[in-house]
């Protein structure tokens, strides 16, 4: 569980960078940009086959890491079949401890809609408008995402998956090196710090995306 957690924490590290390519296009940046950096980015990333073979690593890395969190809350439900008398609250455990499995849920959720919005049509359908750079034909991913990100509902929807997704990283990340054997309080207390940093800055920029381009901060033509 920890081994896939830091893998895909890794993961988030690449596609918050890749996605926040986006904001070349602001206005103080390069106006001009109208999603170039991007798509030249996910092109790069959708068609070299070192890339794809690494996509396939990455889901197989995501349902491992779902079952695994499943596998263990079940086993830990089953252990106590009766709660204590008296409830301990965050002395016993923090909330954000106590409610992994919910929050992975949310997290997973959003995984499907984000795949379906997203991956489907780039890698399977086919059916994004092309644009064109220096002579090479890609998905207009930008323009994808600019129309995806102009509903609210769905602007919303990407924000609560976020957050799930921050109180999931606020625990798991000092917890999985934790688990991989660190108990020393130095590096522990370096490692919860880290995470929050890691955390607040991830989900902080994946937070942005979708405001920045339903508030057209940063849009097509802009």
């Amino acid at each position: 569980m920890a081994l896939t957690g830091i893998f895909l924490i890794s993961f988030l590290l690449v596609h918050v960078g890749l996605n926040a390519c986006i904001f070349a296009d602001l206005n103080w940046l390069n106006p001009a940009d109208n999603g170039e950096m991007f798509n030249k980015a996910a092109h790069f990333m959708g068609s070299t086959i070192v890339t794809r073979l690494l996509e396939l690593v990455l889901f197989a890395g995501f349902l491992l890491h779902i079952i695994q969190g499943y596998a263990i809350e079940a086993k830990n439900r089953s252990r106590r079949g009766q709660g204590y008398k008296v409830s301990m609250g965050s002395r016993g455990s923090t909330w954000m401890s106590r409610s992994m499995a919910i929050l992975g849920t949310l997290i997973f959720l959003y995984l499907v809609m984000h795949i379906a919005q997203f991956w489907v049509p780039s890698r399977i359908t086919k059916d994004l408008q092309e644009v064109t750079y220096n002579g090479v034909e890609m998905h207009n991913l930008y323009l994808r995402m600019y129309e995806v990100f102009q509903q609210p509902v769905v602007v919303l929807l990407y924000l609560v998956g976020v957050a799930a997704l921050a109180f999931h990283l606020l625990h798991g990340f000092h917890s999985a090196f934790r688990s991989m054997g660190v108990h020393n309080k130095k590096y522990l207390s370096l490692l919860k710090g880290l995470g929050y940093g890691f955390t607040v800055i991830v989900c902080l920029l994946f937070a942005l995306m979708p405001i920045a381009m339903y508030l057209q901060w940063v849009s097509p033509n802009s």
